[in-house]
């Protein structure tokens, strides 16, 4: 039902939470207890802190290229919040809030924006992929996950995001054909946050909004506000529900906005306007579900406070077990593009080794 009331093709867009916390339809206001509520604004905060760190971090040469995700914490944390802790996220490289959420750990990620490998390797019982670089092919690695869970009837849903700009590659649409033709048990998730690098949204595509790509490959399609922690939960909890009933995919168009750059070796005052920025930033995620949590009692000003400075000194310890954590192995440079190193990795490691034994002489 909500997929049909919130059609695509007739512009509706899915709204629970307004830019000031206020609820603009009761009925579709989803049954979340209280410490669910806090938990997911307490990862949504701890996200944004981390986020504005490893920007400051990377700035004094203390880390690599970092891919900020300020403004984006909604449309990560509602649809982690709606699946089960058996599904797969499979991410691009701006899901940050997003992995925090269903089980990487802050060090984990930082680690990967520092260099090291291990910051791609998590626990086992962690059902997340490695940060995908290469627009779109994520697309495919989902429909794969969700392919194998239908054969193997597992019940487990591959939950997928890609930006606006992934949208025009090609295993966007070679993924989704796939995951729709045999109905996989997957939801994709657009991040559209209106550039992609310097591109804006209105040069993607010529269709009226992204969601309605769907209709091509005959499964629903949903436009959601994605600064809306609640309405991007009910959109995921909906699209799982019709994965797990074996009515395959589901995409849903998160319209959110990047606050800052698209890396940090970006300078988005190149390419927009200020305005635009301000007019986006009454619209914060953060700030909206903050005020809904403080009106129904849920949070205090208080315990707010409390949780940002407990944050803060938990960036600073974490991104400090990333900084002594040393050099990393050079055979780990090598090993882990395949479950074995291959004959010609092994000699290319050897060469290396040798190389660097004699540089040290």
């Amino acid at each position: 039902m909500l997929f049909k009331k919130f059609d695509p093709l007739k512009n509706k867009f899915l709204q629970i939470l307004d830019k000031d916390g206020k609820i603009v339809d009761e009925s579709l206001v989803p049954n979340i207890d209280e410490e669910k509520l806090l938990h997911m604004y307490k990862v949504m905060l701890l996200g944004r802190i981390a986020d504005i760190k490893a920007v400051q971090f990377q700035r004094q040469g203390r880390m690599l290229t970092f891919a900020p995700n300020m403004g984006q914490e909604a449309a990560q944390i509602g649809p982690m919040a709606a699946i089960e802790k058996t599904d797969w996220l499979v991410t691009a490289f701006r899901e940050f809030n997003a992995m925090l959420y269903h089980g990487a750990t802050l060090e984990q990620l930082y680690l990967y924006w520092y260099g090291n490998e291990m910051g791609s390797r998590f626990n086992d019982d962690v059902r997340i992929l490695p940060i995908n670089i290469p627009i779109g092919s994520q697309i495919s690695h989902a429909a794969g996950l969700a392919y194998a869970s239908k054969i193997q009837n597992k019940g487990e849903v591959a939950v997928v995001y890609i930006g606006d700009g992934g949208t025009s590659h090609g295993e966007f649409h070679e993924g989704l054909n796939f995951g729709a033709v045999y109905d996989a048990p997957m939801i994709v998730i657009v991040q559209n946050n209106q550039w992609a690098i310097s591109t804006p949204r209105a040069s993607q595509t010529k269709a009226q909004n992204i969601a309605q790509k769907a209709i091509a490959y005959g499964i629903p399609g949903i436009q959601v506000d994605g600064n809306d922690v609640l309405a991007m939960y009910v959109a995921t909890s909906e699209a799982a529900k019709r994965a797990r009933e074996g009515k395959g995919p589901t995409l849903i168009e998160a319209v959110t906005y990047r606050m800052g750059s698209h890396t940090t070796n970006d300078n988005p005052k190149l390419y927009r306007k200020d305005e635009e920025v301000k007019e986006w930033e009454e619209k914060d995620p953060l700030l909206r579900f903050r005020k809904y949590l403080l009106d129904k009692k849920v949070l205090t000003k208080a315990q707010d406070k409390k949780f940002e400075e407990e944050f803060n000194q938990l960036v600073l310890d974490e991104f400090k077990k990333v900084e002594n954590s040393g050099l990393i192995p050079l055979e780990d440079i090598f090993k882990y593009t395949y479950a074995e190193m291959t004959p010609q990795l092994i000699e290319q490691y050897n060469e290396y080794k040798k190389y660097l034994e004699e540089e040290e002489k």
